[in-house]
């Protein structure tokens, strides 16, 4: 972990830092509503109940072997004719395999970047040339989920996902412990938005997450999140919220709003 932070900050140290970096690409669309639900992050049905349905899939250096998985960019297509100067903010919950897009939006975020009215001619272009930018993602009202998977067995083996990450940054570990104990154990992804772990403390849960933060990382804590009792489907509260803003090294650097 510690080789992974100092090369975070080698990155951040080698360019400008920057809370928003441009990137200019192209962007397709899913032409069937039913691709979103075997996304690689692992949401599976819930992914359209996310974020409107304005979800994309991202390339690898985005899904970054699913630390990408939740995160949300505001993109906009470039044609001013057919576009607004907003567009709209997608999540990630998929990986894209097509090398000529950094991203495959849904249907329903593809037809958010156009003008009132022109949401269908948008859909004829098929691609478009688009720019986006890293933006927090915000739930109100709402902390960081912690849904018990089905393949999890109390007390032999516990796989968890996260849903509603607030913030910009990305969670690179988690360690699990009983609740007011200190002996941490460390869970692994297992792939996309779901971490497990075969050992799997008595009693009540609580967890530790390290997040890409500013020019580091941190810990945070979330001290109670698992009942001693906790069931497979469930999503549980983790009575914490993650708003941190990574910074990224990159230049040209763009702060403002998009309206």
């Amino acid at each position: 972990m510690s080789l992974f932070l100092c090369f975070l900050l080698f990155l951040v140290s080698s360019a400008t830092a920057c809370d928003r970096c441009v990137h200019q690409t192209r962007a397709a669309y899913f032409s069937r509503a039913s691709a979103l639900n075997s996304g690689a992050c692992g949401y599976g049905s819930m992914a359209p109940g996310f974020n409107s349905g304005h979800l994309a899939a991202g390339i690898p250096s985005l899904y970054k072997d699913g630390a990408g998985c939740g995160a949300c960019f505001q993109i906009r297509c470039k044609d001013k004719t057919l576009c607004s100067s907003k567009g709209t903010t997608v999540m990630m919950s998929d990986l894209n395999y097509n090398n000529q897009t950094d991203f495959v939006l849904s249907s329903r975020a593809f037809m958010a970047m156009a003008n009132q009215g022109m949401g269908r001619d948008i859909l004829k272009l098929g691609i478009v040339d688009v720019e986006y930018k890293r933006v927090p993602c915000e739930y109100k009202n709402q902390n960081l989920g912690v849904r018990v998977e089905e393949s999890s067995q109390n007390p032999n083996y516990l796989a968890i996902k996260l849903l509603y990450q607030g913030g910009q940054t990305e969670i690179v570990a988690i360690d699990v412990a009983q609740v007011g104990s200190s002996n941490w154990g460390y869970m692994s992804r297992n792939y996309g938005a779901v971490w497990d772990t075969s050992r799997v403390p008595a009693g009540a849960l609580q967890f530790r997450f390290v997040v890409t933060a500013g020019y580091d990382g941190k810990w945070i804590w979330a001290k109670s999140v698992l009942p001693a009792d906790w069931k497979s489907g469930v999503v549980y509260d983790s009575g914490i919220q993650i708003t941190d803003i990574a910074q990224e090294g990159c230049s040209p650097c763009d702060n403002e709003t998009w309206k």
